[in-house]
């Protein structure tokens, strides 16, 4: 499942790296978006097969951020 951002900010943290498992509702991501910092949990249960977004990299929404299968 591709990870895509609701908004447009900067990716700020990774709390995964590739290669964990996750649990739906596990935080994989903080970005900052108009001076908030904002969780982005897992929508599902898997690994985390790939990171697209670099840290502070400005992101659109629909850029994909990771990819957990």
């Amino acid at each position: 499942m591709e990870i895509k951002s609701r908004m447009p900010g900067k990716v700020m943290d990774y709390k995964v790296n590739v290669g964990d498992i996750v649990k739906k509702g596990d935080i994989v991501a903080v970005m900052e978006a108009m001076k908030m910092k904002n969780p982005i949990p897992s929508p599902v249960d898997g690994t985390v097969k790939e990171i697209r977004a670099n840290l502070n990299e400005r992101i659109n929404p629909g850029n994909i951020i990771m990819i957990i299968e």
